[in-house]
């Protein structure tokens, strides 16, 4: 349910001018109270845009050219406000799965582990470790760093996240992350950020070297009240939803846990996304299967498949109906037969 400003503000700012009390089962609560105000967030920065569009619009001399920048401008404005509405939607919806209590998960430096020697069998944080995927047209290496982070007390290894343009020997990068991963006590594997650095390429440069154009998508925990997630529970229960991160506007991640026994012929809905030859190789009754989604994008759902001592062998994009599959690893027997 949307809700207007004055009423997910409630009676602690209106107090002074209620004249009325709507049922408390009608209340919203946190969860879909953020949602709401993050809505109204991201309709002042689609207007911001559309006002700054038209100042650009302003200076182009030709006035045909002038009048057909007004018209992409309004255009791209009016798609962004239905974005922002679907993104509305998406949010109240994981309201509806997670609950509607405070975001604001325990983050305690005596909970975690400094050395990463009990690993998570599914996430395994070991240093050296290393995945190499394939995509349609990319090449993404990830590497477990012989490197760490101190976020609010607790240290978080990095991995680094090399997406590059497919070719011998991998081509131009296209996107460089180093993730930072906290290990529970528990077993549990905390997501604490990321610097994200996306590249691209332009024809007629001398020489022709990739170009840093932005870093969306990049947060910390801790700064400006950013606040971790969970990447990968040490015992996933099937049906448990939780988010990844949690960086308002930015970074929103989220996911539920399909199957935690997934073997090939164990389910035929998971089955159909799934080589053969690579589920049989890996999975033993005994994978976990993610539906992973974030409600920045509210058409993107991917299928994410976990195997023990591999960690992610697939990724499905539900929406194009792409797949990234794991081609090589470095952590056991099974990698060298793939």
């Amino acid at each position: 349910m949307r809700w207007s400003v004055p009423t997910i503000l409630g009676s602690a700012v209106l107090a002074a001018t209620a004249v009325s009390v709507e049922p408390a089962s009608a209340a919203p609560g946190p969860c879909s109270i953020t949602a709401n105000v993050v809505s109204k967030a991201c309709a002042n920065e689609v207007m911001d845009d559309y006002w700054i569009a038209l100042a650009n619009c302003t200076n182009v001399s030709n006035a045909d050219e002038r009048t057909l920048c007004q018209e992409e401008a309004r255009d791209e404005w009016q798609e962004a406000r239905v974005e922002c509405a679907e993104q509305l939607d998406a949010r109240l919806e994981l309201c509806e799965a997670l609950g509607e209590q405070r975001y604001d998960p325990d983050f305690e430096p005596d909970d975690f582990e400094t050395d990463f020697t009990n690993l998570n069998p599914y996430f395994p944080l070991a240093p050296g470790n290393r995945w190499v995927y394939e995509a349609e047209d990319e090449m993404i290496v990830v590497e477990v760093l012989d490197k760490t982070k101190w976020i609010e007390g607790v240290t978080c290894i990095v991995v680094n996240d090399l997406v590059s343009e497919a070719g011998g020997g991998g081509g131009a990068p296209i996107e460089d992350t180093d993730d930072w991963y906290g290990q529970a006590e528990n077993g549990d594997v905390y997501y604490c950020g990321e610097i994200s650095r996306d590249y691209e390429t332009f024809d007629g440069d001398d020489p022709e070297e990739p170009e840093l154009v932005e870093i969306e998508g990049s947060w910390k925990t801790g700064r400006e009240r950013a606040k971790p997630g969970i990447l990968m529970f040490a015992s996933p229960a099937v049906g448990t939803v939780y988010r990844q991160e949690m960086s308002l506007g930015n970074a929103e991640d989220a996911a539920e846990v399909l199957s935690n026994g997934y073997g090939y012929g164990s389910d035929p809905d998971l089955d159909q996304l799934v080589p053969e030859d690579l589920a049989e190789l890996l999975c033993d009754d005994d994978c976990v299967v993610t539906r992973d989604f974030t409600p920045i994008e509210p058409d993107t759902e991917e299928r994410k498949y976990y195997a023990p001592g591999i960690g992610l062998f697939l990724e499905v994009n539900l929406e194009e109906g792409t797949t990234t599959r794991l081609v090589d690893c470095n952590l056991g027997p099974a990698c060298a037969q793939l």
